[in-house]
């Protein structure tokens, strides 16, 4: 590994972390409207730190729902990780205490870059690198919109939402370099779409979620 190819994976990295921190910013800002104060509001994202399970806490409780289906939905959504942590486990080779620090940075954006880099043997590094920065930016994000609630009243209209998916279609997009990966991205994506209508929040991404790690099995058979 190269001193240049290290400093370009933690360029994207702490690019990927400022465009989640501006995420943040409507997520702190939404969930003060939803009637948790700023210190809940940190400490959903310190503690929790998986934005869509965030996200569905919010929604539940902004909608005038109970805190025990509020925690419901957040669970529910939050299983997809657990599948990203099976994928990552071999990759990162953690135990211990690191192991434990590891599984907190276990989102979306951090799994996306380990897998990208694994072939070149940056896997660890575009894991931790986009982890940490994530971690700090969407924390920082969640802290300002918090404390800025007040002046931005409806933070929803100014599309901050549309950071991280488009951060993750970017860190996916090179990934579909054949026939068979858009299949199972077009799959998974007609599954989601097909369930939306019929299940609750969170079930279609985990169907969609399940679909990808069947097909990435039959695939090494």
């Amino acid at each position: 590994m190269t001193a240049e190819n290290r400093r370009q994976i933690v360029r994207d990295a702490v690019g990927i972390g400022v465009a989640t921190g501006a995420y943040g910013l409507s997520f702190g800002a939404l969930s003060v409207a939803a009637g948790l104060d700023v210190a809940q509001t940190s400490a959903l994202s310190l503690l929790m730190f998986t934005g869509a399970s965030q996200f569905a806490l919010i929604g539940v409780l902004g909608a005038g729902g109970a805190w025990l289906a509020a925690a419901g939905s957040a669970v529910l959504l939050g299983t997809r990780n657990a599948l990203y942590g099976l994928r990552m486990s071999p990759l990162l080779d953690l135990s211990g205490g690191r192991r434990i620090a590891g599984s907190h940075l276990v989102i979306d954006e951090s799994t996306a870059m380990g897998i990208a880099h694994e072939e070149g043997g940056h896997g660890a590094l575009g894991f931790f690198a986009t982890g940490l920065s994530v971690f700090v930016f969407w924390n920082l994000g969640t802290l300002l919109g918090a404390l800025g609630a007040r002046v931005i009243p409806s933070p929803e209209s100014l599309g901050l939402d549309a950071a991280v998916p488009a951060a993750f279609i970017a860190l996916l997009a090179p990934r579909l370099r054949r026939g068979e990966p858009w299949a199972i991205a077009g799959l998974g994506a007609a599954v989601a779409l097909a369930l939306t209508p019929v299940l609750p929040v969170g079930v279609p991404i985990i169907a969609s979620a399940i679909v990808a790690v069947v097909a990435g099995l039959r695939g090494r058979r």
